[in-house]
């Protein structure tokens, strides 16, 4: 197969490279307004590339002219781009395989939709927690459990991220969708997919450097916190780059590992016909969504226990 990636100077990106490598496909050619590309000859030696949309896009258009089109557009943009890139990547008459999250707004998938129908061509999203075969195995054990039992549920992820952040595309909440969108949505998807539909969303805490509220699904109560400030990390966790924990009626839920091919497992999927949908990624971006339109109500309710932290007085608090 013949893929194109937008956005090749990203982190992600390389992630997909190594996957249209390691399935024996090409990549054709690649866009990114940065050029500090070079790992790519690593992988592909004969890129064609653009720092342009515009070039791209005439690019491409001129290989469809001679009937020699791209299969697949690989979309690793920054998320508000998302949806303009997978529309471009459907009317050049590609499928696209597009980064979490595949949009910002839930409406903007019905476009989505009908242009897939209209370009009889498929979209993409990269759900690959759904690959993780600890979490494959939760859910397995939480549909065949026999009860009609409500589990209680805590998710606390902080990842912590320096000043940098906040002068990027990602420390905009315009354009990343927010804290709950940016770092959250596969864990929003992993938990509504094992434990069922939204019944109820409250949101206890929004700033811009964490997020936290309260979650009733249709098997679980999930009480969660998303933080990207180090100073939340629990103390003996200081010296680590990150925080990742679910908790299950008290229960750890243990997932640190199996991480290295979830991409690889998905693009394998996806060529076999047996990729995510739309549908499967609608439910997380609805919730996402929510939240980030959501005003918090401060420390009321069932609220998670990280979320009474105190904003520490740190270089980012002014921002």
């Amino acid at each position: 197969m013949r893929f194109a990636l937008m956005g090749l100077a990203g982190y992600v990106a390389k992630k997909h490279v190594f996957s249209i490598k390691k399935t024996n496909n090409f990549l054709v050619a690649a866009m990114d307004p940065n050029d500090n590309v070079g790992f790519i000859d690593s992988y592909f030696d004969n890129v064609t590339f653009f720092t342009k949309f515009e070039r791209f896009d005439r690019f491409i258009e001129k290989l469809n002219n001679a009937n020699d089109g791209i299969d697949y557009i690989s979309v690793c943009t920054p998320n508000y781009l998302h949806d303009s890139h997978i529309r471009s990547a459907l009317k050049w008459n590609s499928n696209a395989i597009c980064e979490k999250p595949l949009v910002l707004s839930p409406w903007n998938l019905d476009s989505i939709s009908r242009l897939e129908k209209t370009f009889n061509k498929s979209v993409y999203p990269i759900l690959q927690l759904r690959l993780h075969p600890s979490i494959i195995k939760l859910k397995e054990k939480i549909t065949n459990c026999s009860r009609a039992k409500i589990y209680d549920v805590e998710l606390t992820y902080i990842t912590p991220r320096g000043p940098w952040y906040y002068s990027s595309w990602k420390g905009q909440s315009s354009m990343s969708g927010g804290i709950a969108t940016n770092i959250g949505i596969h864990f929003f998807d992993i938990l509504i997919w094992i434990f069922g539909s939204v019944k109820k969303s409250i949101l206890h805490i929004k700033s811009h450097d964490r997020c936290s509220g309260f979650l009733q699904l249709e098997k679980a109560n999930i009480r969660w916190f998303l933080s990207i400030d180090k100073f939340t990390l629990p103390k003996e966790t200081e010296n680590s780059k990150a925080y990742r924990c679910i908790k299950i009626d008290n229960e750890v839920f243990e997932f640190s590992d199996g991480f290295e091919n979830l991409h690889l497992d998905s693009y394998k999927n996806i060529l076999s016909n047996n990729g995510f949908t739309l549908d499967d990624a609608r439910p997380s971006i609805e919730i996402t969504h929510k939240i980030q339109s959501s005003n918090a109500i401060g420390l009321k309710g069932e609220y998670h226990p990280f979320s009474k932290l105190i904003f520490n007085n740190h270089p980012f608090k002014h921002i």
